[in-house]
């Protein structure tokens, strides 16, 4: 997994085949504003929904199709970006991630970090050549679901790791029909990645280790699994573990949309 500086972009691209990829909802502030030569990918193509549970993972068929559609091979290293923070760009590389794509990585910062450095810019609509992406799960071990999140709740040897805001892990901001946390998860809001003077560009590695260490988070073959709501925002905390060397990063798609809202399930309010 790359985390690449908006200034490292041109250099990577003289260096081999570079994707760049724009993901957002917003296709409008897409026309209006990417880096030259970005695809855009919209955020919901990466998303299947059975409500209440959102975030779900799209069948193979429908992310071969979406994912080929902008340009998606195994012979491109894919640079994904977006305007909201990183957790939508995310998302994109952590599901490549799980399809076991050979190269990608997050633009550190977004377009926010780009415009930054005063990166160029154009508007319009780039139209990508389609190519024939075969999607399959060749990393199945980075998502669990509900039932394996239930089953190991008392592993020690795995830690759940909540990217939520306070409130909603404390239980006074709910967002199901349930408030609280996944019993046993520690808390790490994924806004306390970002370098508080620059966001959204991410904090310095020493300062997101120690923001780790303080949370039980200190060793590379640790087995931890990231979640928010919907695994957007836990999207950049995975990516920002597997960044700093985290070898055994897993990800509970379903979350708390899931989580909280199943009446069978443990959950525990305030804080741990």
């Amino acid at each position: 997994m790359l985390l690449l500086e908006p200034g490292d972009l041109q250099v990577l691209q003289e260096r081999e085949a570079v994707l760049v990829v724009d993901i957002g909802d917003d296709d409008g502030r897409y026309r209006q504003t990417h880096i030259p030569g970005a695809v855009h990918l919209p955020y919901g193509h990466l998303t299947r929904a059975d409500p209440p549970v959102m975030g779900l993972v799209p069948d193979t068929t429908a992310l071969a199709e979406r994912l080929g559609a902008v340009g998606i091979d195994d012979g491109v290293t894919v640079i994904a970006y977006d305007s909201d923070g990183g957790g939508r760009a995310s998302r994109l590389l952590w599901t490549l991630d799980l399809l076991g794509h050979p190269r990608h990585g997050l633009l550190n910062g977004g377009l926010q970090g780009w415009l930054a450095e005063e990166g160029p810019v154009e508007g319009g609509q780039v139209t990508p050549a389609p190519r024939a992406y075969p999607a399959q799960v060749r990393h199945p071990e980075c998502l669990v679901d509900r039932d394996w999140v239930r089953d190991h709740l008392d592993d020690p040897g795995v830690t759940f790791l909540d990217a939520r805001s306070r409130g909603e892990y404390t239980g006074t901001d709910v967002r199901a029909r349930r408030g609280g946390h996944i019993p046993g998860a520690v808390h790490l809001d994924w806004q306390a990645l970002m370098d508080p003077e620059d966001p959204p560009l991410l904090r310095p590695a020493p300062q997101v280790q120690e923001l780790l260490r303080e949370r039980g988070i200190d060793d590379p073959e640790q087995e931890v699994v990231v979640h928010c709501q919907t695994h957007h925002r836990s999207s950049l905390t995975y990516v920002v573990l597997r960044a700093l060397g985290y070898q055994r990063v897993r990800a509970y798609a379903g979350s708390w949309s899931e989580w909280g809202n199943d009446p069978q399930l443990p959950v525990r309010e305030g804080a741990e």
